[in-house]
């Protein structure tokens, strides 16, 4: 197996446990306060990202110094925030829709990356992200009447992980992937704990198999997703990351009972479409790039 087969066979296996992670969160957050079943999640995910950095090069003592200290705790508060918020909006707008609308991160990324990296946005992105607004809308469905302001939570989260990955880019010129991974990690891990134990619930037996299985693939789908990192460009991972919300949706049928609607399906594949067409044009300006004159 070669390197890129393998790498691709990290990234399906990353985005499987996502969907797995998801409907854990689901199941969890509809009998505990999210931030609880959050807080527990990141101390496990602190635990795994501090073993990680011992054990890289260099060990812990080179993993914790980086050059950007403030914008790296600021994205472990960026991610612990945005987890609270998904697992709101499993619970209350449904995992199937979450996911739906989730897909618009990497476009809201691209879009942020003018006014905060100064990127640039031709005009082929620039129709991108209009047609991924429109599939978003569609999603959305305003014009009906039953449509609900807390469809919103989950577009919120989206643009929560936007700047997460902003600031990822940010950090990436000074600072290793390990060092990223860990301060996400520890400060997520940090700021859940200052607030968590104030909605502590006790956990009854029959849950706590649930919780574990959560804590694994918080751990193991990041692990699978460094590993193909490793191994593939950005442009070639994230492609494949879009599985995630055709595992979601099915583990949203099948398990949790929950439908889907026309308007959902088509503007979940404009979004997706327009989201890869976003991918693939970076993908090949960053290649025109690098080329030597």
């Amino acid at each position: 197996m070669n390197s890129k087969t393998l790498g691709y066979l990290y990234v399906l296996l990353a985005v499987t446990i996502f969907a797995g992670q998801d409907a854990f969160s689901k199941l969890l957050g509809d009998k505990y306060p999210p931030i609880m079943v959050t807080m527990i999640r990141f101390w496990a995910f602190a635990a795994f990202v501090i073993l990680l950095a011992a054990t890289s090069p260099g060990g812990l003592r080179r993993a914790i110094v980086t050059q950007r200290p403030v914008l790296q705790i600021i994205r472990g508060m960026l991610l612990v925030s945005e987890v609270v918020v998904v697992v709101i909006s499993f619970t209350i707008a449904g995992l199937a829709m979450t996911q739906s609308i989730f897909q618009a991160t990497p476009l809201m990324v691209t879009l942020l990356a003018v006014p905060l990296l100064g990127e640039s946005v031709g005009w082929r992105r620039g129709l991108a992200l209009l047609a991924g607004l429109i599939g978003v809308l569609i999603i959305l469905n305003p014009t009906d009447v039953d449509f609900d302001i807390r469809l919103l939570l989950p577009l919120g989260a989206g643009f929560m992980f936007a700047l997460y990955s902003i600031a990822t880019r940010a950090v990436s010129s000074t600072d290793s992937a390990v060092t990223s991974v860990l301060y996400a990690g520890v400060a997520g891990a940090v700021l859940a704990t200052f607030i968590g134990p104030f909605y502590w619930t006790p956990i009854a037996m029959e849950d706590w198999p649930a919780m574990a299985a959560l804590c694994i693939c918080g751990a193991t789908s990041h692990y699978f997703m460094i590993k193909a990192f490793g191994l593939l460009s950005a442009g070639e991972v994230q492609p494949l990351t879009y599985f995630q919300l055709v595992f979601g949706v099915a583990v949203a049928v099948v398990f949790f009972g929950e439908d889907v609607s026309a308007n959902m399906v088509i503007g979940a594949v404009i979004v997706v479409g327009a989201g890869l067409f976003t991918v693939w044009r970076e993908h090949l300006l960053g290649i025109r790039k690098d080329k030597p004159l």
